[in-house]
């Protein structure tokens, strides 16, 4: 079953410090600065358990997202025309689709891996996420990868 889920921007000012160490020790991962997770959350001092708890909620919010691409990662009920679905909203959104991967199903869920590039879009990429959770049979929704 679905969740709702509802963005908010937030000044970083206002945060709990624990969000603001997630993402020093996502920051650290990515820039290659730390190897480990372990090492990452040991340098900025929280547990690997705050980190795995929060990790997945706490993104930066990018102002320029416009000529970027965006991987989103999805899993799928294997439905006729679900993908299509989710191709024609990506579509209509105005982002071009540079990549799409698609496993075999397993259990009748299909992992998506769909890299699309925002420049052309008319609205912004949250909405586009919304929407295509909105679909009956997307299962699971995340970005993760941003350039």
């Amino acid at each position: 079953m679905k969740e709702d889920k509802n963005y908010y921007i937030v000044d970083k000012a206002v945060l709990p410090e624990i969000f603001l160490k997630v993402m020093d020790v996502k920051n650290l991962l990515e820039s290659k600065k730390e190897k480990t997770v372990q090492d990452a959350v040991n340098r900025v001092g929280i547990s690997r358990s705050a980190f795995y708890k929060y990790r997945d909620a706490v993104h930066p919010l990018y102002e320029n997202t416009r000529g970027k691409t965006v991987t989103i990662s999805m899993n799928l009920d294997h439905t006729r025309g679900l993908l299509s679905s989710v191709l024609n909203s990506i579509a209509s959104e105005g982002a071009s689709i540079l990549t799409i991967n698609q496993t075999i199903p397993i259990n009748n869920i299909a992992n998506v891996t769909v890299t699309i590039e925002t420049n052309e879009m008319q609205g912004e990429l949250g909405r586009l996420m919304t929407r295509i959770e909105g679909l009956a049979g997307v299962q699971s929704l995340r970005i993760v990868a941003r350039e």
